[in-house]
């Protein structure tokens, strides 16, 4: 067979449903190749940053990697942006470039550049393919170290050359095992710990979402009644109903959550990722005592010197605490200030659900009723900007992997391209995302890959004619914002032209209605709304006035 039917054959094996993509003359061999596969999917984009950011959202919801396609050159660089995306996000993913032959790789030559090289940075892994030979060593390689903790992006890039030899090599057999845990030992000095605390807190990091740790967390918090302070990327590790969920935190500024870890003296971090959330911003005294628990040890930081390191599979980790604590009991906690934080937190979230302006409409209730609006399995997806730090701190879950905010490399544009792909994983949940009209329009071309695909998604955008979330920051620290306006297409003729239904909600009280009536049209739908983002100042001002403890008591 050619070295192209070999690669192909090697994802077959592996498991690859899906590659989403722009070909180009130098794959040509590959597409081919593809085009005879009756296990793997190849989804065409219109732009292959959109192919990233669906291999991306692919990978978060399922553990498996897809593949993102492009060719050598331009196609390459405009796929990085996605890919680091992924990498940072810790989102499984496999990226897969032509590029021209080796013949010609060691001089100038049209459209060749060092894109291994340019990979590497954002990347687990990134290899050329010189020997057609070596192509199921390499695809084995590079889904073991794609999916191993923590996941994240793999690059293979195959010369055209390459992909047309002859070669009679076979597929690896996947073999899967399970990650070793802590040694009793260390399990036993972390209990210790925590029988002697009186107000432990868990801050729960993007490595608590993984199914089997979700499942073991909840049985932790069940038997001992700690919180749970979920990252933004954690979100649903904990339900939103339960007692101990004391919400979110990753916000810039003290918000209420955080008084929970200042009443701390003990925190419990399971599967964190300082990506997230400096630690400078929760123990700036570095005085706080920490267990880390991750499938990794603790990243060096002044702020962040754990006094115990749980490093291996999460879930047996927490198994093996879970044991201990129905083997052993705990002590009585004093959690009263924790019960303090999610009361007065939870008066938050509700504080406009009965909101009735015209003309804009303020985050808090677009939130609150998109609550209402979606189940407890469906998907919410945010793009970034400031409506991100809404939904963050407003829009709580009830599962894991039901509300996915890029909060690593933080990459605008992701949320139409990612709603595709999970409407691809999910087609019997609603998908609703959220962007901003700065960020919409940066993918707005895989509208029409959403209308070929008849997918079934909501896609909102909050309107405010600006880049919001900048403004917000260079008024927090300047007073004033530099030029950040922009005009905006007429958006329900853009929706008319790209086959969607169009809708647009200027009146509060209409809001939930009309995102009803969205998810009630079959295929893709938009949703704009002008957003009332005075909420930002306002929430400044309200997050510095937070000064201590005090403020759960009100």
């Amino acid at each position: 067979m050619k070295a192209s039917d070999l690669l192909v054959r090697c994802l077959e094996a592996e498991g690859i449903e899906y590659i989403f993509g722009v070909p180009g003359e130098e794959n040509a061999d590959f597409m081919l190749s593809l085009e005879g596969s009756e296990r793997i999917r190849f989804v065409l984009t219109r732009h292959e940053q959109g192919a990233a950011f669906m291999a991306e959202i692919y990978g978060r919801l399922t553990g498996n990697p897809a593949g993102c396609l492009g060719t050598l050159g331009p196609g390459a660089t405009n796929l990085i942006t996605g890919v680091a995306d992924s990498n940072m996000d810790r989102a499984p993913m496999l990226v897969l470039t032509g590029q021209g032959s080796t013949l010609r790789l060691h001089k100038e030559s049209h459209q060749i550049m060092d894109v291994v090289g340019m990979f590497e940075p954002v990347t687990k892994w990134a290899t050329t393919i010189h020997n057609a030979r070596t192509i199921p060593e390499i695809v084995r390689k590079a889904v073991r170290l794609a999916r191993t903790e923590k996941p994240g992006a793999v690059h293979i890039e195959l010369p055209e050359d390459v992909a047309k030899r002859e070669v009679d090599s076979e597929p690896m057999e996947p073999r899967r095992f399970r990650r070793p845990g802590p040694d009793d030992k260390i399990a036993d000095r972390a209990f210790a710990m925590l029988a002697e605390a009186k107000r432990p807190v868990i801050i729960a990091g993007n490595g608590a979402i993984r199914r089997r740790a979700s499942k073991q967390l909840r049985v932790f918090c069940e038997s001992t009644g700690i919180g749970v302070l979920s990252t933004f990327m954690a979100k649903g590790a904990v339900d939103m109903d339960a007692d101990y969920c004391l919400y979110t935190i990753g916000l810039g500024a003290k918000d209420i959550p955080t008084l929970a870890i200042d009443e701390a003296d003990l925190v419990i971090t399971l599967g964190f990722d300082m990506v997230e959330y400096h630690p400078r911003l929760w123990n700036p005294n570095r005085d706080k005592t920490i267990i880390h628990a991750d499938f990794l040890p603790a990243e060096i930081d002044q702020h962040y010197h754990p006094e115990v390191e749980l490093v291996g599979d999460l879930a047996h980790t927490l198994w093996m605490l879970n044991e201990r604590v129905r083997g052993r009991g705990l002590p009585d906690f004093d959690l009263a200030s924790q019960r303090a934080v999610r009361r007065r937190m939870t008066e938050e979230l509700a504080a406009y659900s009965d909101d009735d302006t015209e003309g804009v409409i303020r985050p808090q209730k677009m939130l609150w009723d998109a609550r209402q609006v979606m189940g407890p399995s469906d998907i919410l997806l945010s793009d970034v900007g400031a409506h991100k730090m809404w939904i963050a701190r407003h829009y709580h879950c009830h599962e894991p992997n039901t509300c996915l905010i890029p909060n690593g490399f933080c990459s605008m544009g992701s949320a139409l391209p990612g709603a595709i792909a999970a409407n691809i994983v999910h087609p019997d949940r609603k998908v609703l995302g959220i962007a901003g009209d700065g960020g919409f329009l940066m993918n707005v071309q895989e509208m029409e890959t959403a209308r070929r695909l008849a997918s079934d998604i909501v896609m909102l955008v909050w309107e405010d004619g600006g880049y919001g979330l900048i403004s917000w920051k260079q008024e927090d620290e300047f007073g004033r914002h530099t030029a950040l306006g922009f005009g905006n297409p007429d958006w329900l003729k853009l929706a008319e032209s790209f086959g969607w239904g169009g809708h647009r909600v200027e009146r509060s009280a209409e809001f939930r209605s009309t995102l009803k009536a969205a998810f009630a049209e079959k295929g893709p739908s938009l949703v704009v709304a002008p957003v009332d983002y005075r909420e930002n100042r306002e929430l400044t001002r309200r997050l510095g006035e937070i000064i201590g403890a005090g403020i759960v008591g009100g």
